[in-house]
């Protein structure tokens, strides 16, 4: 039977080895179509004692000359490549309609089924593929590679790259994918912002209009931002520079207030850098060059190479929040009735309609959040120190203050007198249910370095 329709397909006309050969893809593993066609081709000549004449690709009306351009395609596709370090891959193809038809029709004129064995586009991806594999020393990867490579090939006349043994790189689409650093940082003063904030009054660009043209812009004056700097713009140059990116975005596990610091363990942030050349710096180095140039300000650690799911960890993963906070009274405040407000606050659930600061860009809906620990200590009639343990999204401020009864219960409430938070810090933010930081979210070993000289800075 076999014999029969590889019989019925030579029939139609100057078919090329891999063409003949697809048809019949699904038989015995480990043939290229090309050497299945060639003995197919071998086997009709030997049955029906006639010559043995192979049909070059230039002649092949099915595919035009293009499966004779494997070589020339994945050249191309190493030649975009240059500079640009990979460890996985992928090759896809545009196909041009008019190759796809002449698939098409060549099996119905056989007799065969239109879909049996394989598509051109199919054999493209994997041909090409193999052979930037085997010249690059990387893997393919269908899920998410760090390279794809796009080709089309309408991009090139196939019997000029058949002659020329290239393919011209305009046919050659390289689309590098993001790369990403995972760590934890430490914002050790106030008034620093998570990200970048641009100026509201010029919109980032430090100018403003005048009667006599452009000048700089008085509110921000004319840095085009709100804040000095960020943790953004302390980590990202750093990042991107030693992986040779075109730009960078970061992503934070949840943000602390402006005026709160972030100390002790820090919190989880990914850095995606787009168009990276280079995947694998060196983590302990980079982070120590990040510190360095802070000055004190902010410092990061823990700096991982981690996958692209990192970032939707970061970003959607359940945390708890640990804080320590200054509180003021606006009465003096008996220590019995605050260790019993506290001891009553302790596990209560709490119920916090979307505070005052934050209604214009939140929708206001009541939230119900955890207090899993909270304990404290007065310091004098009218200031305390309180130190508590919530699940996330607790607005931490307005369980002190009570935010005008738009949380319940809530301190102030609990010792009928207003309460003020006068400085926030963070000192922890952990997963409830399991850590950040799991292996599968990595793609490096993990660091066995000590970070003595981190601790040293923070101590």
């Amino acid at each position: 039977m076999i014999t029969e329709d590889a019989r019925a397909l030579l029939s139609t006309g100057a078919v090329c080895d891999s063409c003949l050969g697809r048809p019949f893809a699904e038989r015995s593993f480990g043939l290229t179509n090309a050497e299945r066609g060639r003995a197919l081709r071998t086997t009709v000549a030997l049955a029906d004692d006639e010559d043995f004449e192979p049909t070059d690709p230039a002649d092949c009306w099915v595919c035009e000359g293009y499966c004779g351009t494997f070589d020339a395609i994945s050249d191309a596709i190493v030649d975009a490549l240059e500079g640009t370090e990979f460890a996985t891959y992928q090759v896809g193809t545009r196909v041009p309609p008019l190759v796809e038809e002449n698939e098409r029709l060549f099996r119905e004129d056989a007799g065969l089924d239109p879909d049996v064995g394989e598509s051109i586009k199919r054999e493209v991806n994997r041909e090409v593929g193999r052979r930037v594999g085997a010249t690059t020393e990387t893997e393919v990867d269908f899920d998410r590679p760090d390279v794809l490579a796009i080709v089309d090939l309408e991009g090139f006349d196939p019997l000029e790259a058949l002659e020329s043994g290239t393919v011209t790189g305009h046919a050659v689409d390289v689309q590098v994918n993001p790369a990403f650093v995972y760590g934890r940082y430490r914002k050790l003063e106030r008034d620093i912002p998570q990200t970048e904030w641009p100026c509201r009054e010029c919109g980032g660009s430090g100018v403003q209009l005048s009667d006599d043209g452009e000048e700089p812009c008085d509110y921000c004056g004319g840095s085009g931002y709100m804040y000095d700097t960020s943790v953004e713009q302390v980590v990202r140059p750093h990042v991107v520079d030693a992986m040779n990116g075109d730009e960078g975005t970061f992503h934070g596990a949840g943000r602390e207030d402006v005026d709160a610091r972030m100390l002790e363990g820090g919190r989880p942030f990914v850095l995606e850098v787009k168009r990276p050349r280079r995947r694998d710096p060196d983590p302990g180095e980079l982070e120590r060059e990040i510190n360095d140039a802070a000055d004190g300000k902010v410092e990061v650690e823990g700096l991982r190479l981690a996958t692209h799911e990192m970032v939707e960890r970061v970003k959607e993963h359940d945390a708890s929040k640990r804080y320590r906070t200054d509180v003021e009274f606006a009465e003096p405040v008996d220590e019995g009735a605050f260790d019993a407000a506290l001891d009553e606050l302790e596990g209560t659930t709490v119920e916090q309609y979307t505070p005052e600061r934050v209604d214009h860009r939140r929708a206001g809906l009541t939230r119900e959040r955890t207090v899993y620990g909270i304990e404290g200590d007065l310091r004098s009639p009218t200031e305390a120190e309180v130190r508590l343990h919530g699940e996330g999204g607790l607005y931490v401020k307005e369980l002190i203050s009570s935010d005008n009864g738009r949380t319940e219960p809530s301190l102030a409430g609990l010792l009928e007198t207003d309460a003020e938070v006068t400085a926030l810090d963070v000192t922890g933010v952990e997963g409830e249910d399991e850590p950040f930081e799991l292996e599968a979210f990595f793609r490096d070993e993990p660091r066995t370095e000590s970070n003595d000289d981190v601790a040293e800075t923070t101590g």
